[in-house]
């Protein structure tokens, strides 16, 4: 039976291997350092249109699913590649389907961003 410290030890040992996965994902993969970029355009947006808290819940909410979406099709995509190194048409639908899957997410966060900004932007702009 594993002692409490070395149960502590185990689970901060996991955050490591999430933290590498996080480097990967932002290191390897160039949509998700476009999701970044546009993720911290929305927090500058944010802070510059003072939005409420309300507002700030619902962003990083969006923000966050955008971002998760990319990781899962990350790992999707690892997977499908050492599972079937050469061409197949099931691997390449799976690919397809998550990658769809981030584009429903981020087609959502555009949605949420037009909702909440737009107004504020009319708003600066008319008033």
């Amino acid at each position: 039976m594993l002692t409490l410290k070395m149960q502590v030890k185990k689970r901060l040992k996991s955050f490591s291997y999430a933290f590498a996965g996080i480097k990967d994902l932002f290191k390897t993969q160039p949509n998700a350092q476009i999701h970044l970029f546009v993720a911290l355009c929305v927090l500058i947006a944010g802070f510059f249109f003072n939005i409420s808290t309300i507002e700030w819940c619902i962003l990083s909410l969006t923000m966050a699913l955008v971002l998760s979406a990319e990781g899962f099709n990350t790992a999707i995509e690892y997977l499908t590649d050492l599972v079937s190194p050469d061409h197949h048409p099931l691997a390449g639908k799976t690919k397809d389907v998550a990658a769809g899957a981030v584009l429903i997410s981020a087609i959502a966060a555009v949605i949420v961003g037009l909702l909440i900004f737009l107004p504020k932007m009319i708003q600066l702009f008319n008033g």
